[in-house]
């Protein structure tokens, strides 16, 4: 028994070590303020957020505060993170991902308009609208958000694939601070393991 263990926790570490090597093509997110330069000495923050919850839309006031306060000292990568159980998480992040490909600037603007309007789109809201006409509602928040210029863009968007690509594909991958955290917990769970197995041969004996 002992043994099988054994050899199931080398197969999980080289799994996992493995995935290292492949990089993802493209660093998930928006950066924040946008075109900011990472630097060795910068301190990164990365958050996932949800526009359409209100858990992230209270966090970003005193988030985006203390990043305005430590200035180059620190960068943000905001990763869009749809919630199952928002009906229109997915929809509004397509938004974001449409926007950002045209102006990166105006990404964080049309993330704090849903922020300011979240109650339009919360489930009770929409639960009898089709998903046309919400996403009819999000062009309009758009237009009026960003300018005139922008609806077009937004109803270009919505009827292509790529936006609806990138939104699928976004909050699964996973960035590379996450994966080295990920990796020290799984070195956790080795070490503990390993002392639980030696505490059972301890005890036999």
């Amino acid at each position: 028994m002992i043994r099988t263990i054994l050899v199931f926790i080398v197969v999980v570490i080289e799994t996992r070590v493995q995935a290292q090597l492949v990089p993802p093509v493209k660093q998930d997110g928006f950066v924040y303020p946008p075109g900011h330069r990472f630097d060795p000495d910068t301190i990164l923050i990365e958050a996932f957020f949800d526009p359409v919850c209100p858990d992230s839309r209270d966090s970003w006031p005193p988030l985006k505060q203390a990043l305005h306060h430590y200035g180059s000292r620190v960068a943000f990568l905001l990763h869009l993170l749809p919630l199952p159980y928002h009906d229109n998480a997915y929809v509004t992040s397509r938004a974001l991902h449409i926007v950002n490909t045209v102006n990166a600037n105006a990404t964080f603007s049309l993330l704090e308009g849903f922020f300011k309007h979240q109650p339009l789109f919360y489930n009770a809201k929409t639960n009898l609208l089709t998903r046309a006409a919400v996403v009819e509602k999000i062009v309009e928040l758009g237009t009026v958000t960003l300018g005139k210029s922008y609806q077009s863009v937004l109803k270009s968007g919505f009827s292509e694939k790529k936006s609806d690509r990138a939104t699928r594909v976004s909050f699964k991958v996973i960035p590379l601070v996450t994966k080295i955290s990920y990796r020290k917990v799984i070195g956790c769970i080795v070490i503990i393991l390993l002392c639980c197995l030696a505490s059972i041969s301890h005890t036999r004996k």
